[in-house]
């Protein structure tokens, strides 16, 4: 089963962005996260997986299939949550997406504590079989 696992960047309150913290920890969380996606594609389990540039570089397109299309920038300040990037697992089963959503939430922050940031794991629609 193909599950998308997201992750946002909003921060856990107190925690400050990661442009402004200590570079050992920038690192720290950085070489946690490539230890994951390295067993991920050691075992097989990882399609593919991106990083977002910030919502300051992304564009909404909307066509009414009749003119031009409307082109609009960011940053969306009415959002909440917006997309910092994603993992594409092919997993078992949903315990082992969630167990990889687990570890992936808890890398590490500031001071080597674990962010418990927000992960959503969602099924990837199965595609109709001709």
């Amino acid at each position: 089963m193909r599950y998308m696992l997201l992750m946002n960047y909003t921060d856990r309150p107190g925690v400050p962005p990661m442009s402004e913290w200590a570079p050992e920890d920038a690192r720290a969380r950085g070489e946690a996260m490539m230890a994951i996606h390295q067993e991920l594609t050691e075992s097989g389990e990882l399609v593919g997986t991106e990083g977002l540039t910030g919502p300051e570089a992304a564009k909404i397109v909307t066509d009414d299939g009749v003119g031009a299309p409307v082109v609009t920038d960011g940053p969306f300040a009415e959002s909440k949550e917006l997309l910092a990037g994603y993992w594409l697992v092919d997993v078992k089963s949903e315990d082992r997406a969630i167990e990889i959503a687990a570890r992936t939430s808890a890398a590490p922050g500031p001071g080597g504590e674990p962010m418990g940031k927000e992960i959503q794991v969602r099924p990837v629609m199965d595609r109709p079989r001709r």
